[in-house]
């Protein structure tokens, strides 16, 4: 299980400097999360103004 971003996602970009792992990269419109990088840790759930990212 890791984090993934929906289609909720503006592309702030506000998550990447917070993600410990640097596992959230830009996709064709919103950013993505490599789910075999990602440790879970919630950093950029909490720091998302619109929700994006969901734990999938």
């Amino acid at each position: 299980m890791a984090y993934k971003i929906t289609n909720l996602c503006t592309s702030c970009g506000l998550c990447i400097p917070e993600c410990p792992v640097n596992c959230i990269g830009k996709g064709d419109r919103i950013f993505i999360i490599d789910e075999h990088i990602c440790i879970e840790c919630g950093a950029c759930s909490n720091i998302c103004p619109a929700g994006a990212p969901i734990l999938d």
